[in-house]
């Protein structure tokens, strides 16, 4: 039911449910008044010049159907129960059904009808044996797969252009769309191709926890199984969003789903249709994110950059541009107030290319250039709290309880005159004020145990300091070693 209030009345206008949608209500109170618009009057128009450039992804899969291998029960020999259980497991079974095969159904768009590109989630077509699309007029294409991505769900198809005349649209700025902005969906909820559904923009720059670059534009246009991978459209007809996902627990729409943002997607699609496979930039750090109260301790303004915990050991930047304790607070100009603000421009930026940072080093703000390597994507990336902007590494430094640490080798054993029967991780500098700080720790000291277990490379004490604060530990023991060799125990606290 839509109602809409009187101007200046308490009485409300009550339209039957089975009324449009979206209407143009007028006050009836003042005839003169103007009429005062709540919605489209109608997208059929729009609707009309789109849905043949939105399609059905049929695909499937041949999977293993054959019995599981359940060893029959050992009784003992004679039993009177050995002949009934033969007879189950050999007999009664019978033969073992062949592979079978599983279909699923999905949307997608489009983009290129010269070439026949189509667009889709990732999840649609995954592990799929065939791909089919389906059109509007009915028509049924093979489709092959040119790349996909599965940190950003997305896949490029590609038909023969030659064998169905093919219309395409055109990608929108997603960055210029505003919260209750009229959008629409065109998808195949349900099997049920050629569905149109309008709503607004409810909310941007979501974060469903779904990857490492969430950033997802949310609408109340009903979404719904089978719509993963079709447009969401703007009211000028372009595609500002691909349908990825929804929040429901009962599987259908509540009003809630979310959608991939032509900014982000583009330049995926861009590298999966050049390469077959995404090119993202690595700075090569562990990056975590600055709190209310390191913020505080640095003098900023409020939480906001991200904190560099350590740098990779032969990474782009462990060349000293970047340090242990650094802040980045823009990338090529555009701020970066989080660590997936970070995460994102690292990898839309090409790599090989420079970039200008500007970073908050000991309290002052200054600009330094690196140039960026390639995130390899095969490679685990570090968890915990010092999770990795890139792929894992050994660490040549890391920033820790107010500490910078490094490898103990040659250098830093001359560095700081360092006994030969030393072994641990060194440390090169502590922060004034610090946990570490507090507890009369000083650069040169070197930290051999922490809670007991032996640590030897910078990476060790992260995982360590992390694994204590999974555990609920407050403080951490540590083991430290003069230069000389004498021992002694301090507890840092870690919060």
């Amino acid at each position: 039911m839509l109602s809409s209030l009187l101007k200046g009345h308490l009485n409300r206008l009550i339209v039957p449910a089975a009324a449009a949608a979206f209407l143009a209500v007028a006050p009836v109170a003042h005839a003169q008044e103007a009429v005062r618009p709540y919605g489209p009057a109608s997208v059929a128009d729009l609707a009309e010049g789109l849905l043949s450039a939105v399609v059905n992804i049929s695909t499937s899969q041949n999977v293993d159907g054959g019995r599981p291998n359940v060893p029959p029960p050992q009784v003992p020999e004679g039993s009177p129960f050995q002949d009934f259980f033969d007879d189950f497991f050999n007999d009664r079974g019978g033969p073992a059904p062949g592979p079978r095969r599983v279909n699923s159904l999905g949307s997608g768009f489009v983009v290129d009808a010269d070439e026949g590109i189509i667009i889709t989630n990732n999840h649609v077509i995954a592990d799929a044996d065939e791909i089919e699309v389906n059109f509007s007029d009915g028509a049924t294409l093979k489709a092959e797969l040119i790349g996909r991505d599965a940190e950003i769900d997305l896949a490029v198809l590609k038909v023969d252009p030659a064998a169905h005349k093919l219309t395409a649209v055109p990608f929108g700025d997603s960055d210029a769309i505003r919260i209750g902005d009229w959008v629409m969906a065109i998808g195949n909820p349900f099997g049920l191709g050629g569905s149109v559904t309008v709503g607004i923009v409810s909310a941007r720059d979501r974060n469903i926890n779904s990857g490492r670059y969430d950033d997802f534009i949310q609408t109340d246009a009903a979404i719904n199984r089978g719509n993963s991978g079709g447009p969401l459209f703007n009211m000028n007809g372009e595609v500002i969003g691909i349908n990825t996902a929804i929040i429901s627990p009962s599987g259908g729409s509540i009003g809630i789903g979310f959608a991939i943002p032509s900014e982000l997607a583009v330049g995926v699609i861009d590298q999966l249709r050049q390469f077959g496979e995404t090119r993202r930039g690595w700075l090569g750090v562990r990056i975590q994110p600055v709190s209310a109260d390191v913020a505080e301790s640095l003098g900023l303004d409020r939480a906001r950059g991200v904190l560099i915990a350590g740098v990779v050991k032969g990474g782009p930047v462990d060349d000293g541009s970047i340090q242990p304790g650094d802040v980045i607070l823009k990338f090529n100009g555009r701020n970066v107030d989080e660590v997936r603000d970070l995460r994102r421009v690292v990898a839309d930026t090409a790599v090989g290319s420079e970039a200008e940072l500007v970073i908050l080093r000991k309290g002052e703000e200054i600009t330094v250039t690196v140039k960026l390597g390639r995130l390899e994507e095969s490679v685990d990336v570090a968890s915990s709290e010092h999770e990795g902007e890139g792929e894992a590494g050994e660490l040549a430094t890391a920033s820790v309880l107010g500490m910078t640490i490094a490898e103990l080798n040659d250098d830093t054993r001359a560095q700081f005159e360092i006994s030969d029967g030393v072994n641990g991780v060194v440390i090169v500098e502590v922060a004034p004020n610090s946990a570490a700080g507090d507890k009369g720790i000083v650069a040169g000291d070197v930290i051999t145990e922490i809670a007991q277990e032996s640590v030897s490379t910078p990476q060790e004490v992260l995982d360590r300091i992390g694994a204590l604060k999974g555990q609920g530990r407050r403080n951490a023991l540590l083991m430290l070693s003069s230069r000389n060799g004498d021992l002694r125990f301090e507890t840092v606290r870690m919060n």
